[in-house]
């Protein structure tokens, strides 16, 4: 039987579904993605003409898949973000970059190398394939959307902006150690034989590259949005939103073609573009645009990933590789990120949260994708399992707890705020 005529049927109850579920399952101790995950392993469980969704024998069409879902979904998290960048507002992003980030990296690299018997070169690639906390498959813990009044502090509690700005920035910052994993896999671990190219080229030029591209383009673009001399130029008085895309594949492109990180310059863009005119509702009409496109190939990935489980992709996994991925999950990510805010401005409850919800998600795939198409890694199987084990697991474990976790915890800041404002007409009435 041709096949085809499923897939359309599939591909248009999908959309329907991605449009639907979102609100449906608002407070619901479940997520489209465990949803759409379930429903890839049982499809392709079940319906024999469909194609292997196996990743060893579609890299390519997954690397350009995740590539795509990943960039749109940092615009959208570069839009949705409220606050001005600067180094005291944005102290508990750059505390998770610079602390716990390298944490989860290197104890991720020695579970790999310890616990699994990885070889350098994948352990090492192990590490940077988890290192990234996902923008994709982390929307119920992250910012929802520009605000109409950014100034307003109430309008973007520490939690969500943590996690959003961390998951734009660390999806690039894991590129330079998945560049070590491929150099390690072919020129082997002595560093005289990559190092100094690494830090030159690897950190060095495409990190200041991919910073100076992104807020030129941002700037650029901001221009043209906001402040052309002519309105027909001016995008931001005809509210198109398909252009957060234009701005998007432009940055990335631009940087790649540089040689440059084209996730970071994306990022940048976005927060450029964000700051050129911060109180504009196109901000908004950006966001709902690339929120939508993010969506549909959120969908698409997940219910993937969950034929690729169904069909081979965990053949072999054992105990080990299942007590690792629940160390990552459960104890790395939650131990680094206290490690990493423990002396920050986050109370307690706020600190948890962060800690907790370091989803994995796309950008993991990605990676792992990239260097093994790039690399020579035998422990690739290996290194699969792992990331997909993780992946899952993440999808499950986050999906579960999200949304009853961030109820609670906006519940507590909204009694707060509500004896806080008490407590001050209390004081304003009593000095009259």
């Amino acid at each position: 039987m041709d096949p085809s005529p499923l897939l359309y049927a599939g591909a248009g109850l999908a959309t329907l579904a991605a449009a639907l579920l979102p609100r449906l399952l608002d407070r619901a101790p479940i997520s489209m993605p465990m949803l759409f995950l379930g429903a890839g392993a049982l499809t392709f469980a079940v319906v024999e003409p469909l194609p292997d969704p196996d990743p060893h024998l579609h890299s390519t069409v997954l690397l350009h898949l995740t590539e795509i879902c990943v960039i749109i979904s940092l615009m959208g998290a570069g839009l949705a973000l409220n606050r001005v960048v600067g180094l005291r507002r944005w102290a508990t992003t750059w505390r998770l970059l610079a602390v716990t980030m390298p944490l989860s990296m290197v104890a991720v690299g020695f579970l790999g190398w310890g616990a699994l018997g990885l070889g350098v070169g994948a352990s090492v690639l192990l590490a940077a394939a988890l290192a990234p906390t996902d923008p994709v498959l982390a929307s119920e813990v992250q910012a929802a959307e520009p605000a109409e009044n950014p100034d307003s502090d109430e309008e973007e509690d520490e939690a969500r902006f943590a996690l959003t700005s961390e998951a734009g920035l660390n999806d690039g910052l894991a590129f330079p150690f998945t560049y070590a994993a491929i150099a390690i896999s072919v020129a082997g671990v002595a560093p005289s034989l990559w190092l100094p190219h690494w830090l030159a080229v690897d950190v060095l030029w495409r990190l200041v590259c991919a910073v100076a591209i992104g807020l030129l383009v941002g700037w650029l673009l901001g221009k043209l949005f906001f402040s052309a001399p002519s309105e027909k130029f001016r995008l931001a008085e005809h509210a198109e939103g398909f252009v957060a895309l234009a701005a998007t594949f432009l940055a990335y492109g631009l940087t790649e073609l540089a040689e440059g990180y084209g996730f970071i310059a994306v990022f940048v863009c976005a927060c450029s573009i964000r700051a050129a005119e911060r109180h504009h509702g196109y901000h908004q009409v950006l966001h709902r645009y690339v929120e939508q496109a993010e969506r549909m190939l959120t969908v698409l990935i997940v219910f993937l990933l969950g034929g690729a489980a169904a069909t081979g992709l965990l053949a072999g996994t054992g105990w080990r590789e299942i007590a690792v991925a629940a160390a990552v999950l459960l104890l790395v990510r939650p131990l680094a990120g206290w490690a990493g805010l423990v002396a920050g401005k986050t109370g307690p409850r706020e600190r948890a949260v962060i800690a907790f919800f370091g989803v994995r998600g796309v950008g993991s795939l990605f990676y792992v994708t990239y260097a093994v198409q790039e690399g020579d890694f035998s422990e690739q199987g290996a290194v699969w399992r792992i990331v997909g084990l993780v992946v899952i697991g993440s999808i499950l474990l986050h999906g579960l707890t999200a949304s009853p976790t961030m109820w609670l915890l906006d519940r507590k800041r909204r009694r707060k705020a509500v004896k806080r404002h008490g407590d001050a007409g209390k004081a304003a009435r009593t000095h009259v």
